[in-house]
């Protein structure tokens, strides 16, 4: 009986630990959602869709190599 109450205890304690874990990645989804929807604001409505490093660069550099390097 002992061993019962013991594994019940386990198994609450998961249980709790599981839903803290699920509300932190979801307060942490929503805080990157608002964010991103923030900073779409903030580039204006021409620019929707994309992101604001994406659409304004400083340098002339492309950000990938045209062609893949080898071994």
């Amino acid at each position: 009986m002992f061993e019962y109450e013991i594994q019940q205890l386990r198994s609450a304690e998961l249980i709790r630990r599981a839903d803290h874990e699920r509300l932190a990645r979801e307060a942490v989804r929503q805080g990157r959602a608002a964010r991103t929807e923030a900073e779409r604001r903030a580039a204006g409505a021409g620019l929707a869709g994309v992101r604001p490093d994406e659409a304004e660069s400083h340098s002339r550099r492309p950000r990938r190599l045209r062609s893949p390097r080898t071994a």
